[in-house]
């Protein structure tokens, strides 16, 4: 097996017994699925900053537009302390793949945190983790997800695409970026993207093709344009688009009893009668006995090990 990826984690959701009432989050698809393929590195930000096990809760306190995070009657305020850390670990995490965070926490929650105003006067759910915030920012195109939302089969398989994506990218940085490289790299992912968001599919590539940016600037760019894109869920009409593309390179080879069986495959895929990995297989086994480079090299044939099994479902 290839070398497994680094991905930062709330050490709840790894199981560490670190949260205010000495429980834990524990997340199964991450430490048994895909910790086949991952080696974590857990993060608590209270217990960094001082906080013991157990402790009294915290929450993000809305006072004239400032948020702080301290106990509910405002005292033991960490929000330095925790902004701090954040900064830290942030500065400290080039080599990280994606980040799984605990949902809803007052550091850690990636969105929809329970913001509460001052004097107890009401809450609104939509702050974001002190901490969290910090790694984020700090770090624009790593793939981030919160434990929950990773029980969507869909959000699931969309994480796990930018993380196994994200990492080849970091592997081309480190052994040395040229603008061929790069090229190279987009080429291989065009229908990747294509499948998530076809606008951005044409933008990058014009934003490629005419860029005059120094090397540095054009890959940062770059990654952060291609990341951004892969937010987008993948559905099943741009699927479909896509699979039309791809059997467009086998018009010459398939006589048309073959490309029948295809377009029928795309289509049973497309009205939701069976999940997307029918077609793509239909498509491995033409291009095994048609080989073709450039669809050999496409990351959207394999963006994740099959291990996973996050193309059975949908």
């Amino acid at each position: 097996m290839e070398r497994k990826l680094t991905i930062g984690i709330s050490a709840c959701v790894s199981g560490q017994k670190v949260r205010y009432d000495s429980g834990h989050k524990r997340s199964a698809f991450c430490m048994e699925q895909l910790g086949e393929f991952a080696d974590f590195r857990p993060v608590c930000p209270e217990v960094a900053v001082g906080l013991p096990i157990p402790r009294p809760t915290i929450r993000q306190i809305k006072t004239d537009n400032i948020i702080t995070v301290s106990r509910p009657d405002g005292s033991g305020d960490v929000t330095d302390a925790l902004k701090a850390y954040g900064k830290q670990i942030s500065s400290n995490s080039s080599d990280l793949a994606g980040f799984i965070f605990c949902a809803k926490s007052p550091t850690c929650g990636m969105e929809r945190v329970k913001v509460y105003h001052h004097h107890g006067k009401g809450s609104e759910s939509n702050g974001v983790g002190i901490f969290a915030q910090q790694i984020m920012q700090g770090n624009p195109a790593l793939p981030v997800e919160e434990n929950g939302r990773l029980n969507d089969p869909v959000i699931r398989e969309n994480f796990i695409t930018r993380v196994f994506t994200y990492q080849k990218w970091l592997d081309l940085v480190n052994g040395g970026l040229t603008k061929h490289k790069v090229l190279q790299f987009h080429s291989a992912h065009k229908y990747l993207l294509m499948s998530h968001h076809v606008e951005s599919y044409r933008t990058i590539g014009r934003f490629l093709a005419h860029s005059d940016l120094p090397l540095q600037e054009l890959a940062e760019q770059y990654i952060e344009q291609l990341m951004l894109a892969l937010k987008h869920k993948a559905t099943r009409a741009t699927h479909t688009n896509t699979l039309q593309h791809i059997q467009g390179y086998f018009k010459k080879q398939l006589n048309k009893e073959r490309t029948k069986e295809l377009t029928d495959e795309i289509a049973a895929y497309r009205h939701g009668h069976t999940p997307l990995l029918v077609p793509l297989t239909l498509i491995k086994h033409y291009l095994r006995e048609y080989p073709n480079e450039y669809l050999t090299l496409q990351a959207y044939l394999s963006p994740h090990p099959t291990e996973l099994k996050l193309r059975y479902g949908y």
